[in-house]
């Protein structure tokens, strides 16, 4: 089994050590051969910086295959949903056994995940560095 998630994409464009690649993100039936008569079938396109100092080896419009490690992965993955899924579930038991007031104790909540989400868009450059995709040579 292997220890990086891989897509194919283009360059999309080259600035300041960053390469912009475009990749087409399938859904797993959207290879099926029934998939354009199923509503179940989706694509989507995504752009994925890739920080590098070797800008000079690529040109836009090349195609390219980027990949991030499973740990890469599973680190955005806990940041994006484990994290605040135990947050919220750990601040709705707390409220509720505070207030006994269950839409006061949802509302709360709710509201513990701004400052969550906001923690994370200011520590945005760190975490960049350790959430990066690279691109296969």
């Amino acid at each position: 089994m292997s220890n990086k998630i891989t897509h194919s994409g283009t360059v999309k464009s080259i600035m300041d050590g960053c390469i912009k690649v475009q990749i087409v993100q399938t859904s797993a039936c959207a290879a099926c051969k029934v998939a354009s008569h199923c509503n179940a079938a989706e694509s989507k396109i995504k752009i994925v910086d890739v920080f590098t100092t070797d800008t000079a080896s690529y040109q836009v419009g090349q195609e390219v295959t980027v990949w991030a490690s499973n740990d890469v992965a599973n680190r955005a993955l806990l940041l994006g949903f484990g994290a605040p899924f135990l947050l919220l579930i750990c601040v709705l038991m707390i409220a509720l056994k505070l207030t006994s007031d269950e839409g006061l104790a949802a509302l709360v909540a709710l509201a513990s995940l701004v400052p969550y989400y906001l923690a994370l868009w200011a520590m945005k450059n760190r975490i960049q560095q350790q959430i990066a995709f690279n691109i296969e040579k």
